[in-house]
C-alpha cells in the first residue's frame, strides 16, 4: 500500500473533501476485461483495492478486509443507536471497457458558464447532445482530457461513500446505526458480484451509489440473459465453392439482418426491451457472436429469447450443412419483484433525498448493478445517484455539487435507518 496514499493521515483524509477523493481514484487504471479468466480481471482493481483498504484503516474504520477477489469490506461502528438495523452502502472499482481508461487526466472546469466545453483531445461536450448541461450552469464540473472516459462510472460513487464516512466520523453529532461499506471488482462485465456474501456483509438491506444524474432512485432494472452464438459451416476454394461451401459469415449476417428494426436499442427506450447483437468475430468456417437479450418482463425476456431459438433454427434448415449452437453466458433479474416486497426499503431513500432538498426521479434501468444480483442473493439493494452523466464515454462528466448532494443523501439515509425498524418481507 506504498506511496501518497499510504501516507495520508487521518486528518488529511477526514478534511480533504469528495472532489480531492475523486480526483485521486480516477487517476488509478481500472479498466475491466470484457471476458475475465479471474477476479478482479485486471491488475488495476486490485491497486485500487489496496489503496481504500488502506485510506479506510487510517480514518478509523474497523474490520477492513480485502479477500482474495479485491473485494473490499469494513464496518462503521454506531454512534448513538446501537439497536438500528445495519445497511450498506456499495460501490464498484472497475471502470468500462467500452471507452480507454488508462492515464486518465481529470479537469476541473469552475463554475460552468454554459456552451460547448472543448476538451484537449479533440472532443466536445454540447448541450444540444448533453441536454443535462444547461441544469449545471454554475456548478464545477470534471472531465477528463477526452483521451479516456473520465470513471464517475463508479469512482463518484467511491469518493462519494468515502466522503459520507469522512464526515460522520469527523462530526459526533451525526447519530448512526452500524453501516457497512464494500467496493467491488467487476461489476461492468457482470461476474464480480456472484462472489459476494451477503450474509457475511451482515446487513439487512443496502444502497449501490452508482446511478447517475442529481435525483435518480432506481429500484427497477431488465432482466437480462447474454447467449453466445456460434455458427460453423465449411471453407472451400473460392474458385470451386460451388454446392460446397457455407459461409458462415453470410449466415450470421442473415441472422443478425433479421432482427426487427423495432426491437434494437437504438430504436427503443422506456421500458420496451430489445435484441443486440454486442460482438462478432470470425471467418467463413467459424462465426462466434455475443447477443444481450433485454426485458423488463420474466415473458417478455423469454419471448425475445424463443424468437432467436426459432431464427437459429430456421437458419438451421435453410443450411443443413452448417453447426449452430447457442451458450448462455450468464445475465440478471429485475431487481422490482424483490424489492416489492421491501417497501420501506426504498421509502427510506425517498425520505432521505427529500431531507436535502432532492426530489426523487424515478426511471427503470435500461441496464443493471450489483444491486440487482444482491437483491436477488437476498440483500435488498436500490440504486443511488452519484452526479455523473454520459458513462462509459470520452465526453463524460461529474458535477461536484450533484456529487455533493449524493454525500448529504448518505448521511441522511443513514439518519433515517437509525431511527427505524429493519425491513420485513411483505407479500
Amino acid at each position: 500500500m506504498g506511496g501518497e496514499e499510504a501516507a495520508m493521515d487521518r486528518n488529511q483524509l477526514l478534511h480533504e473533501g469528495v472532489v480531492a477523493k475523486f480526483l485521486r481514484y480516477v487517476q488509478v487504471e481500472t479498466t475491466s476485461a470484457e471476458e475475465p479468466q479471474t477476479i478482479p480481471s485486471t491488475p488495476g482493481q486490485w491497486e485500487l483495492a489496496r489503496m481504500l483498504a488502506a485510506e479506510l484503516q487510517a480514518m478509523g474504520l474497523t474490520d477492513v478486509e480485502v479477500d482474495e477477489h479485491a473485494f473490499v469490506t469494513a464496518t462503521l461502528p454506531a454512534r448513538g443507536a446501537e439497536h438500528a438495523p445495519v445497511i450498506g452502502f456499495l460501490a464498484h472499482m472497475d471502470t468500462s471497457p467500452a471507452a480507454p481508461g488508462r492515464n486518465v487526466k481529470p479537469i476541473l472546469h469552475r463554475a460552468y458558464p454554459g456552451g460547448p466545453i472543448q476538451l484537449p483531445a479533440g472532443p466536445v461536450l454540447r448541450e444540444e447532445e448533453q441536454p443535462l448541461l444547461r441544469e449545471v450552469i454554475g456548478h464545477d464540473l470534471i472531465t477528463s482530457s477526452g483521451d479516456t472516459l473520465l470513471g464517475a462510472d463508479n469512482k463518484a460513487g467511491i469518493a462519494v461513500i468515502m466522503e459520507a464516512l469522512a464526515r460522520l466520523l469527523r462530526d459526533p453529532s451525526h447519530i448512526h446505526g452500524t453501516l457497512r461499506i464494500a467496493f467491488t471488482p467487476d461489476e461492468e462485465n457482470g461476474s464480480g458480484i456472484a462472489l459476494f456474501d451477503p450474509a457475511r456483509f451482515g446487513a439487512v438491506a443496502a444502497y449501490t451509489v452508482d446511478g447517475g444524474p442529481l435525483g435518480e432512485l432506481e429500484w427497477e432494472n431488465f432482466n437480462a440473459l447474454n447467449l453466445r452464438v456460434v455458427i460453423e459451416g465449411r471453407a472451400a476454394h473460392t474458385g470451386t465453392a460451388r454446392g460446397t461451401m457455407i459461409n458462415s459469415l453470410h449466415l450470421a449476417a442473415q441472422l443478425i439482418g433479421s432482427v426487427p428494426a423495432t426491437a434494437r436499442p437504438e430504436t427503443t427506450l422506456g421500458r420496451e426491451g430489445f435484441i443486440h447483437v454486442d460482438r462478432i468475430e470470425g471467418s467463413v468456417e467459424r462465426v462466434a457472436m455475443v447477443w444481450l437479450l433485454r426485458d423488463f418482463t420474466a415473458s417478455g425476456l423469454d419471448a425475445k429469447r424463443q424468437w432467436l431459438e426459432r431464427a437459429v433454427e430456421a437458419l438451421r434448415l435453410a443450411h443443413p450443412g452448417c453447426r449452430i449452437t447457442v451458450e448462455a453466458l450468464g445475465g440478471y433479474r429485475n431487481m422490482r419483484e424483490v424489492l416489492e416486497t421491501f417497501p420501506e426499503v426504498v421509502e427510506r431513500a425517498r425520505q432521505a433525498y427529500r431531507d436535502v432538498g432532492v426530489e426523487p426521479v424515478e426511471l427503470p434501468i435500461r441496464g443493471g448493478t450489483d444491486g440487482a444480483q444482491l437483491t436477488h442473493m437476498g440483500l435488498p439493494t436500490p440504486n443511488l445517484f452519484t452526479g455523473g452523466v454520459n458513462f462509459h464515454s470520452r465526453t463524460e462528466w461529474v458535477s461536484v455539487q450533484w456529487m455533493e448532494k449524493a454525500v448529504e443523501v448518505l448521511l441522511a439515509l443513514a439518519r433515517r435507518w437509525a431511527e427505524s425498524p429493519a425491513p420485513q418481507a411483505r407479500p
